[in-house]
């Protein structure tokens, strides 16, 4: 997953990585928050979820302390990086800023 991991975020369009886990309720609402965001932006931006439970050492390498964790990235920077639950229309203008 690590070699995968660095071809998503070396893209050069923005992508949102959603640090997650499946026993964690935020994370569903979080969830449910990103499809609206991804209707919003279609191609503009990818959504990629990770859990961190299948894969720590990606969770640990960026620092993620509790889920859910956003980060975006674009050409393999982090750009913004926040723990939480985010909503629609903060997440929609982040992701437009870097498109």
């Amino acid at each position: 997953m690590s070699q995968k991991f660095q071809e998503i975020i070396n893209s050069e369009r923005p992508v949102l990585i959603d640090f997650f886990a499946t026993w964690c309720q935020p994370c569903k609402v979080q969830s449910s928050v990103l499809n609206s965001v991804k209707e919003n932006l279609g191609e503009g931006a990818r959504i990629v979820k990770v859990d961190v439970d299948q894969y720590p050492a990606i969770a640990a390498q960026y620092g993620v302390r509790g889920v859910p964790t956003l980060a975006v990235f674009k050409n393999g920077e982090l750009l913004w990086k926040e723990s939480g639950v985010h909503d629609v229309n903060t997440l929609t203008h982040l992701l437009k800023q870097y498109m």
